[in-house]
């Protein structure tokens, strides 16, 4: 099933230069799937259609995919925004991307692979579930909920 992307955090898509993407990768001291960087570039800030996902053993929601570039009003949303709050309560390697309806995120998991990260799931709790082996794995196994 094909992925539709829809306003979220403003009405109107807002691109990225990939100058930005590059900062960000340097900030975060990794290299972002290619996948993902096109997928930012175009939809930040967007939500996908479908967008559910299994986590264990239940399911969540892509609600976001998180800002990298923005406004004031969408910086509580952004990835840089994201991480900084993260960050102090997570193991090094571990990136948000997007978030879900109920305060978590969907992260890139960079501990076993400097090369490919996977995607987790990191509850409210602070707990990291796995979700998916690539970014692009995670966009296919997304389904109407």
């Amino acid at each position: 099933m094909a992925l539709r992307w829809k306003p979220y955090c403003w009405k109107e898509p807002r691109p990225v230069a990939p100058q930005e993407i590059e900062r960000l990768e340097r900030q975060w001291g990794v290299k972002l799937p290619e996948e993902y960087k096109h997928v930012a570039s175009a939809y930040q800030g967007m939500t996908p259609e479908p967008c559910a996902f299994d986590v264990g053993d239940g399911n969540d929601v892509f609600n976001a995919l998180l800002p990298i570039i923005g406004d004031e009003e969408a910086r509580v949303c952004s990835v840089r925004e994201a991480h900084e709050t993260l960050e102090p309560h997570l193991p090094a390697g571990i990136h948000p991307f997007a978030n879900t309806p109920g305060g978590e995120f969907i992260c890139f998991d960079y501990r076993d692979s400097p090369e490919q990260p996977k995607v987790v799931h990191v509850s409210v709790e602070l707990s990291i579930t796995p979700v998916a082996e690539s970014f692009r794995d995670f966009l296919e196994s997304l389904y109407d909920s």
